[in-house]
Parts: C-alpha cells; structure tokens; sequence
C-alpha cells in the first residue's frame, strides 16, 4: 500500500526535475540564455527545491545523481529506479508544459554524439555529484544540505558549459529536446558515478547520512509499530520482600 512518505517522495523528485527543466526552457530561450544566467537560475531553483522537498526524497530531481547514490550503495535498487521513472516524467512533461504557455513548439538541439560533449557532461557532473555526496555523508541540515548542493549545481553547469550545454540531468536532456544516449545522457551518468565515488572512497569518514528508502515488499504492506508494555520495576518488590524479613 502506497504511504503518505513514499507518495510524497515520487511526487518531490517529480517535481523537482520538472520545475529544473521549465527552469532551464525559460532561461535558455529568453534574453539572458547566456551560461552563466542558466547555471545561476537553476542552481538556486535546485537549492529552493531542495529546501522545501528534499526532506521527503533526499532532493536529487537527477536520474544521474540517483544512480551515482545507487553505486554508493545509499539508496535501494527498487528505490532508484522509482526515483528515475518519476524524474524522466517530471522533465517529458516539463516541455509540454512550457509549450503549451509560450504557444510554440521547440526543436531539439542535442545535436549529434561528440566527445568534448560528452567529457563536458561527464567532468560538469561529476563535480555536481562530488558537492552532493558531500553533503549526504556529512549529515548536515537541509538548509546547509541544499545551499550546498545547489552551489555545486551551479558550479558543475559552468564548467560543462565550456564545451556543452551544462545540462547535467538526463531528465532535463529529455525536457529540452537534447536527449543524446552518448553525450547528454551517458555523460552526465559516468560523472555522477565518478564523483560519488571519489568522495566515497578518498573522503567519506563513516557511513551516515542515508537517503530515505522504499523496498518494493513496502508498498504493499502496511507499517504497524507495536510497541511492547513497559517492563515493571522490580525495586519496589525487592524492597517490600526485605521489609517483610
């Protein structure tokens, strides 16, 4: 049975990637659709969302982010796979969305594969990744968590500008129309799994700060906490005993 936490997670990342992808749409097709307005405007979209939502998934909004936390082993197989469904979603919808408000249909702008493409997406993300499992290990508040991540966010999309588009999602990919399997969507994917592990193997001190999690047995179980009576004190008994000698 779907519980109100494992809802709210499907609908945060959902969200999320959608609200990212209508972000970069309005920014790349306005007056100001230079590198560094895009890189700002969803860095701090990504650091609003992850303030307000990320409580309720752990904040990624990226299937590349997912899987890279799915290597570090801080999120569930089942979980993963969710999370991406409900962002690859949340990015498709996006563009009919945008769409649909400035009444004009967009043509894809992936291009073809190249591999400066691909190392841009690929060191743009990875440095996004490294800043996010940073956060995740180090168990800080969400205020710091999502200052942070979309700092990173921002940074990343700077430096994969330099040769791409500095998407750096494969959902936003999608949203755009730059949905490449060997640029904007491998790329973004290989440097996910490099940063987290890098952090993970050089730099993470403990295994904390876990990503909340869903089995698939989960959603057809109801959670019931039974909680055991309290157990008696025995002073008292031993007390009234040696009186009574």
């Amino acid at each position: 049975m779907f519980g109100r936490r494992k809802i709210a997670a499907i609908v945060a990342e959902f969200l999320g990637a959608g609200v990212l992808t209508t972000i970069i749409l309005s920014v790349q097709h306005s007056g100001i659709g230079y590198p560094l307005f895009v890189a700002a405007a969803v860095g701090l979209a990504f650091l609003v969302l992850s303030f307000t939502v990320g409580d309720a998934s752990g904040g990624q909004f990226n299937p590349a982010i997912t899987i890279g936390q799915w290597t570090a082993g801080k999120l569930a197989t089942f979980t993963a796979i969710v999370y991406v469904i409900a962002q690859l979603l949340g990015g498709w919808l996006a563009y009919y969305l945008y769409t649909y408000l400035v009444n004009n249909h967009l043509g894809a702008v992936g291009g073809h594969f190249s591999g400066r493409i691909l190392a841009s997406e690929a060191v743009g993300t990875g440095v996004f990744a490294f800043i996010f499992t940073a956060t995740v290990y180090r168990g800080a508040s969400r205020a710091v968590t999502a200052t942070f991540a979309g700092l990173g966010l921002t940074i990343g999309s700077l430096v994969a500008s330099a040769g791409a588009l500095g998407l750096l999602n494969p959902a936003v990919a999608l949203g755009v129309r730059a949905w490449v399997w060997g640029t904007y969507v491998l790329g973004p994917v290989i440097g996910a799994i490099v940063g987290t592990q890098l952090y993970r193997l050089f730099f993470a001190e403990e295994e904390g700060g876990f990503l909340p999690n869903f089995s698939m047995a989960s959603f057809s179980t109801t959670e019931v906490v039974i909680s055991k009576p309290a157990a008696k004190p025995k002073t008292a008994k031993k007390t009234a005993a040696k009186k009574k000698k």
